[in-house]
């Protein structure tokens, strides 16, 4: 078992096991065991999962913001990410978008983000170029409570 240190700035707050946890200087935390965690930057508001990518963003990040909902928020991933395979043409989105699939069955939902995370640049290229209508992820989530501040 590996020990995880991470180091928080004062007023930075850290999602834990669905914990919402802010420290009032810089402070460094190690997990020394398992922990479902997820770090303020990483955070994404609910208004700003505006295209297909961000929306799966968001829904694997309420399963570890809000463990109580996991189940729901697996069942939404699970009903959502086949028509992103479909919906886009790139092999390089469509291949990352099986990887976080991949990771996120095997419950690596923070790596399932952070792979996420490398291809928003290249959904940002595709949007320009052809228009992806996805629903409104607000209309088919629960509410989110305790999200980061801005």
């Amino acid at each position: 078992m590996s020990t995880l240190r991470i180091t928080l700035r004062a007023g930075e707050r850290i999602f834990v096991n669905g914990a919402v946890m802010r420290v009032d200087r810089k402070t460094h935390l190690e997990f020394m065991n398992d922990v479902t965690f997820l770090l303020e930057s990483h955070v994404m508001q609910a208004d700003d999962a505006t295209t297909p990518l961000r929306q799966l963003y968001f829904i694997i990040q309420l399963m570890l913001i809000d463990p109580a909902g996991a189940a729901e928020a697996r069942a939404l991933f699970d009903r959502t990410y086949p028509s992103l395979l479909a919906a886009f043409s790139s092999a390089e989105i469509r291949s990352g978008i099986q990887d976080v699939v991949d990771l996120v069955h095997r419950e690596r939902n923070f790596e399932g983000l952070k792979r996420l995370r490398s291809l928003l640049p290249l959904e940002e290229l595709v949007m320009k170029g052809e228009g992806i209508v996805m629903p409104d992820i607000k209309a088919i989530a629960r509410p989110v409570v305790a999200m980061g501040a801005r």
